[in-house]
């Protein structure tokens, strides 16, 4: 079943967002870590939340950075995995990313394909914001998945 199949499934029964999430982190174990929920999966777009908690935070009592560089590797992951065609397979190879700004609040990744060319092969860049619940962004990411068929 592909992923957005899945997704579109459960999103529709009570829990679904979360039993979803423990399902993608069960095949990327890391990604468990942060303790994210996945609030939104379609073509071209990803959407992943964050609670601000102890465990995510460093020493100034903010957002860690990695934390924010795996919520934006899972909401681009899962993008490019649902709008990719079939016969297509991906894998990240780079990632750059700015800190903008603080993440002093719970935050929201959003990654948007809507100007991929997803027939293409090679590196596709695919960009990840992160906004605070005041709606400023925090965190760019800019992340190389090399696109291939699939043999």
């Amino acid at each position: 079943m592909k992923i957005l199949d899945l997704f579109e499934k459960l999103k529709g029964i009570p829990f679904g967002n979360r039993i979803f999430t423990f399902m993608v982190c069960m095949n990327a174990p890391y990604f468990f870590s942060i303790r994210s929920q996945i609030t939104e999966l379609k073509k071209n777009r990803c959407e992943v939340r964050l609670k601000k908690r102890r465990s995510v935070t460093n020493h100034i009592k903010t957002v860690h950075a990695i934390a924010m560089c795996n919520m934006a590797e899972l909401s681009g992951g899962l993008m490019i995995e649902a709008s990719l065609p079939r016969d297509k397979q991906w894998i990240p190879s780079g990632m750059t990313v700015e800190y903008l700004k603080k993440a002093e609040t719970n935050l929201i990744a959003v990654s948007d394909g809507s100007e991929i060319d997803w027939n293409q092969e090679g590196t596709i860049v695919v960009p990840v914001e992160i906004k605070d619940l005041n709606d400023q962004v925090v965190f760019r990411a800019k992340i190389n998945m090399y696109v291939k068929n699939r043999t």
